[in-house]
């Protein structure tokens, strides 16, 4: 029985979502360069973090070794956060979010890469489903190519980011992994500012934030950011993973609709685009229905790490 509670917490998880989906809307308001943009929102997004752990009193200690890790996965979280506000640039927030679409699907490869294991069948079919819908994208909206390819790259690091961040949290708390994150996505985005603006790559984009730039940066550190994985960190203790996963994989939908909302005209698409999307999204939602699929639970526990 669904209690008033419940829905109220599940109702919660998709406003959740649907800010996540806000960032490449964001990215595209504001006026400084995706790489200057990175800077503010993980400068911000520590400090919030610091806050945080010091009014909950947590413990900020850690090896030397983990804490070189941390801000390793850290370059990988600003490399990310770079190029996907790049790609909105580039192209549009729809084009963006569309190669987003397939970072469950990276996940599913390259995790059993680092855990050695292999691949099951399962995740190869709805890889071709997935790709498939790429195809599909690319063909029909070429122009924006470049967007996607950036879109398909920042996908692939959210991966690589979320298998990190798989092994560190058996062992550390979550709040001093994402502090330790954070400072290093810091640290690395401010020397490639540096060099960004120093080599002239910048083509004059401004890396000073004017007044409503600040509005929409602190966004993106306290909400999209510090609040969003606070929060949904909290839930799910409520939710299982696989609920709070399947949920999680909509926010290219709320991001699309948001992003027509906005800007109109500007993101509508092709038909063959929404088809393509579709077409992703598909295997995005289908891969957690089918693994927990009575018919498949004997197969695939054969995949399991050991």
């Amino acid at each position: 029985m669904i209690t008033s509670d419940s829905l109220k917490s599940y109702l919660h998880l998709h406003f959740l979502v649907m800010i996540w989906g806000f960032t490449a809307i964001v990215g595209l308001l504001v006026s400084i360069s995706p790489v200057a943009l990175v800077l503010y929102r993980t400068l911000f997004a520590a400090a919030g973090l610091g806050l945080l752990i010091y009014f909950k009193n947590k413990n900020l200690q850690a090896g030397t070794r983990d804490i070189v890790r941390m801000f390793g996965v850290g370059v990988i979280l600003s490399l990310h956060w770079t190029l996907f506000f790049a790609s909105a640039r580039v192209s549009t927030a729809s084009v963006c979010l569309a190669g987003m679409a397939t970072t469950s699907l990276w996940t599913s490869l390259i995790e059993p890469l680092a855990n050695k294991r292999r691949v099951s069948p399962l995740e190869v079919g709805l890889g071709v489903l997935a790709f498939a819908g790429l195809y599909v994208v690319f063909r029909f909206e070429f122009d924006h190519a470049l967007g996607l390819g950036l879109a398909l790259l920042s996908a692939i690091l959210a991966a690589s980011f979320t298998v990190a961040n798989s092994r560190l949290v058996q062992r550390l708390d979550a709040y001093v992994i994402t502090f330790y994150e954070m400072a290093g996505a810091t640290v690395f985005s401010f020397v490639a500012l540096v060099v960004y603006e120093s080599t002239g790559w910048s083509g004059g984009e401004k890396y000073i934030p004017q007044s409503t730039d600040w509005v929409w940066i602190l966004f993106l550190a306290l909400i999209c950011t510090v609040y969003a994985s606070t929060m949904a960190t909290q839930l799910m203790r409520q939710f299982s993973a696989y609920l709070v996963n399947l949920t999680i994989n909509l926010e290219p939908v709320y991001g699309i609709t948001l992003a027509f909302f906005f800007f109109g005209s500007k993101e509508k698409m092709t038909r063959e685009f929404y088809l393509g999307t579709l077409l992703i999204l598909l295997a995005v939602l289908l891969y957690p229905l089918l693994l927990n699929a009575p018919f498949l639970k004997r197969k695939t526990s054969r995949h399991t790490p050991e």
